[in-house]
């Protein structure tokens, strides 16, 4: 999953796409990667973003939307948790949700993705960007996400919406401190619930320069694919970065080391 983010304050790479333009150029490169997915952002969701309205998040994304369907032509999901830009995208030609707070920012999001064919991953988190640092409080980090991950899972079925569509994503970062990190990275197989499908998304985060050492987000792609290669050694099936070469790179060696590769 190639992350595109279409904000002016995103951690990594913000304000780096000003142009519809920019932003296919940089799809049909992540597409020629290898990317199977693109992941359109019009909010920044890291630690201490600031809450971006409705009107505004769709302003952001839907003409860009409108421009990857038409001129890349890949399976497109929008990171959001407002029903409305949902709705908008779904109409547009996302075939995907993909939100950060698991179906709970918005009362609406629920029923609004049980009304559509879109697949969805569902990632843990607690609080919002502003408060979720505080909130990185846990007993058995492992036990407590997978348990709040069902919770997520209940809350997409009593919509309607069949576990089938459902992938699950532990929100790394995501009111968790490192080492946090790091366990459920090791605990993976705990967080199947029901047997879904997993999304992780370590791309240059900052539990990475924790251990590294680097401070600039866009130095930590060689850490990234560490993880990249980690996740596909536990058989996750779908991870979100932003430098989808090396992830496939870390993929492709990550399998051979598994399985082995042709004579």
């Amino acid at each position: 999953m190639a992350i595109l983010n279409i904000t002016p304050d995103s951690f990594s790479d913000g304000g780096s796409l000003t142009s519809i333009d920019a932003v296919v150029a940089q799809a049909r490169a992540a597409r020629d990667e290898g990317a199977v997915i693109l992941d359109v952002g019009g909010e920044s969701t890291r630690p201490q973003a600031a809450a971006v309205d409705e009107a505004e998040e769709l302003r952001r994304v839907i003409p860009v939307i409108d421009a990857l369907r038409e001129r890349v032509g890949m399976p497109i999901s929008v990171d959001t948790t407002k029903a409305a830009v949902f709705r908008e995208a779904y109409v547009r030609g996302a075939s995907m949700l993909n939100d950060v707070s698991g179906l709970s920012h918005d009362p609406e999001m629920a029923s609004a993705l049980a009304a559509t064919e879109a697949a969805a991953v569902l990632m843990h988190r607690r609080g919002t960007p502003a408060t979720m640092q505080s909130l990185a409080t846990y007993g058995d980090v492992g036990a407590e996400v997978a348990a709040e991950l069902a919770s997520c899972v209940g809350r997409a079925e009593a919509a309607g919406v069949s576990r089938e569509r459902l992938i699950l994503d532990p929100g790394i970062g995501f009111a968790k401190v490192p080492s946090q990190n790091f366990e459920l990275l090791r605990r993976l197989d705990e967080l199947r619930i029901h047997g879904l499908p997993l999304c992780v998304g370590p791309s240059r985060k900052a539990f990475l320069g924790a251990v590294t050492g680097r401070t600039v987000p866009r130095e930590r792609d060689a850490a990234t694919a560490v993880v990249v290669a980690a996740c596909a050694t536990a058989g996750v099936e779908l991870v979100r970065v932003h430098h989808v070469g090396y992830a496939r790179d870390a993929v492709a060696v990550a399998d051979a080391l598994k399985v082995g590769i042709a004579p």
